[in-house]
């Protein structure tokens, strides 16, 4: 079993511009997603926006992974693929992203509403985001993995939402996928103790429906069982005493849907 990667406060410095690369790199999308664009579209403009920054798509080939995004619509869960699916009016699309830039990682994802949508979907995705920093909340040093899968599980059950339990957040930074994993359910004060220097990537995935997902044969994409919508989030999060310092962040992404509504 590999180790937990502890990093400098110059480490997580260089994690931080990765993560505001991918933060950006999403606020790019937001600018275009859309009913009427095609999910490849999409897939193109990250990959030349995140080279343009001198950055290298992280999940591009990582694994076999033949995309920069990973883009997963509807009843899709995580690890979706780009294509000539034209996006239509009441979809919902996670879009995750993933950046090396001066050999650190970062990894952000961000669920998109695309045009008028349902609204159970509306408030899936309010209720995961909602999960997301209650999650967040509890990185901080002293706390325990448990504590973050608690406070994910307990907002998304109480909305009689399921959590996905086949996946879960990681460490990141040197490597993409890092120790310790980051269940979205736990017990409260169980699981490895959160120390300062720890760097995770905190991603709840939660389905309108059942719990339970199945795998594609592509070996890549994960949808719901039931066929019902499923929404997720995620940051990039170092550990400090006090309170968290998220690495990635929203805002590009706020501040265009905003400006989108406004218009």
């Amino acid at each position: 079993m590999s180790k937990i990667h502890y990093k400098s406060v110059e480490e997580i410095e260089l994690i931080r511009e990765s993560s505001l690369l991918v933060s950006k790199t999403l606020g790019e999308i937001a600018k275009v997603i859309r009913p009427g664009i095609k999910t490849i579209e999409l897939d193109k403009l990250a990959e030349t926006f995140i080279r343009d920054n001198g950055g290298v798509p992280a999940f591009l080939n990582y694994h076999g992974f033949p995309y920069s995004l990973c883009i997963s619509m509807n009843d899709q869960v995580v690890h979706g693929f780009p294509g000539k699916h034209v996006l239509v009016e009441g979809d919902v699309v996670s879009v995750d992203c993933g950046v090396i830039l001066n050999k650190y990682f970062g990894d952000s994802a961000f669920t998109f509403a695309i045009g008028e949508v349902s609204s159970t979907a509306k408030d899936l995705m309010r209720v995961t985001r909602e999960c997301l920093d209650l999650g967040v909340e509890k990185a901080v040093a002293g706390m325990r993995i448990g504590d973050i899968g608690y406070a994910v599980q307990e907002h998304a059950e109480k909305h009689g939402y399921g959590v996905v339990k086949e996946l879960v957040g990681h460490g990141v930074g040197l490597e993409l996928h890092e120790k310790p994993e980051v269940p979205n359910y736990g017990k409260r004060g169980a699981g490895v103790k959160l120390e300062e220097g720890m760097v995770i990537a905190i991603e709840p995935m939660i389905n309108a429906g059942k719990a339970r997902v199945k795998f594609w044969d592509d070996g890549w994409t994960v949808s719901t069982i039931d066929g019902k919508p499923s929404a997720h989030y995620e940051h990039t999060v170092a550990i400090r005493k006090g309170q968290p310092d998220i690495l990635s962040t929203f805002s590009y992404v706020d501040n265009v849907l905003k400006e989108k509504e406004n218009n």
